[in-house]
């Protein structure tokens, strides 16, 4: 199996903070406040999805997951608006919406997902396992990917070259699936893709890196290159975009726009 360099998971939501001025802060201290109660609540709001989508049995585990959330760390992906307004009673106040991601406690979601059944358990947090066959390739050996969730998914399956260019491999121009069953094995390239990983210099390492959420992915700019897309975002916004996820509100009327989101990253090296 190749090496897995990095995987994250974590919860993206859309929550508005306020603060108000009253006798003692300025503008700015008041729009920072804000910006601190919304960060806040995207903490206790993605602790909540994440409770009620993920129906874990095991009490050890359940306690792993709100230790995970206790200790999480928020970063904001997009401010949505920033508004005053005057109320009767507190005076001058500044509404902030935002989208952030909340990342919990790296080793309290390792826990997890080390649990017994947990990476293919539909009822535990978004897993998308990422291998390719083999570890190292020689010269014009071809390459095959695969990935599996533990529920269904939307993903985008992005190659790094050794010269640094991005490639998204699928959804591609022949293959526009992005939407994946969870417990399902899907092979990369296969079916409709009109591409092959054969290895050609320059050798070296190489990276797969799987974007995957419970809600489509942001948008990134592409360009037809064959039969796979070349990525025209720098390489540098690649992940803050495709974490600009399109929340929705799983209840009509329900405040609270969450998903979860995982990245999964593997290296493997190509010779003669």
């Amino acid at each position: 199996m190749p090496f897995r360099l990095h995987a994250s998971q974590s919860t993206i939501v859309e929550v508005d903070g306020q603060a108000c001025m009253g006798y003692d802060k300025s503008r700015k201290q008041t729009e920072d406040e804000a910006l601190t109660h919304a960060k806040k609540k995207a903490v206790q709001h993605a602790a909540t999805y994440i409770k009620s989508e993920s129906r874990v049995k095991d009490f050890e585990l359940e306690k792993d997951l709100v230790e995970a959330y206790s200790n999480a760390t928020v970063k904001v992906i997009q401010e949505l608006s920033r508004t005053w307004y005057r109320d009767v009673s507190l005076g001058d106040c500044c509404q902030v919406k935002i989208k952030a991601e909340v990342i919990p406690d790296n080793e309290a979601m390792e826990r997890i997902s080390k649990g017994k059944g947990q990476t293919d358990d539909p009822s535990a947090p978004l897993n998308v396992q990422l291998w390719t066959d083999k570890n190292d390739y020689k010269e014009k050996e071809k390459i095959k990917i695969f990935i599996r969730g533990n529920k269904p998914f939307y993903a985008r399956i992005v190659h790094k070259g050794g010269n640094g260019e991005l490639l998204q491999l699928l959804p591609n121009p022949y293959r526009k699936d992005h939407y994946f069953n969870g417990g399902v094995i899907y092979e990369i390239p296969s079916g409709q893709d009109r591409f092959e990983m054969e290895v050609t210099p320059p050798f070296g390492q190489e990276d797969i890196i799987v974007y995957a959420s419970t809600a489509p992915l942001g948008d990134i700019n592409l360009s037809p290159a064959g039969g796979v897309y070349k990525i025209k975002t720098e390489s540098g916004e690649v992940a803050e975009r495709n974490r600009a996820v399109s929340l929705k509100e799983k209840i009509p009327g329900q405040q609270t726009k969450a998903a979860e989101f995982s990245e999964s990253q593997i290296i493997y090296k190509t010779g003669q």
